[in-house]
């Protein structure tokens, strides 16, 4: 297993910091962990699922 911290995030997916944010509250982008006092970070496996999904959802839409 393998934690990414929020820049390593960011530059995976493409998706800015607030916006991490606000798709993590909504439950719609994995949640941070918490690694002690203020150091978060995210499980590498659920973000590369999370990006694969959206991959599959393009295909489905593009019928591929």
């Amino acid at each position: 297993m393998r934690i990414m911290r929020l820049k390593e995030v960011m530059d995976t997916t493409g998706l800015g910091r607030s916006y991490i944010y606000k798709l993590a509250s909504e439950g719609a982008f994995p949640k941070p962990v918490q690694l002690g006092g203020r150091a978060s970070g995210w499980v590498g496996e659920e973000v590369e699922s999370w990006i694969l999904e959206r991959i599959e959802e393009r295909d489905r839409r593009e019928g591929l």
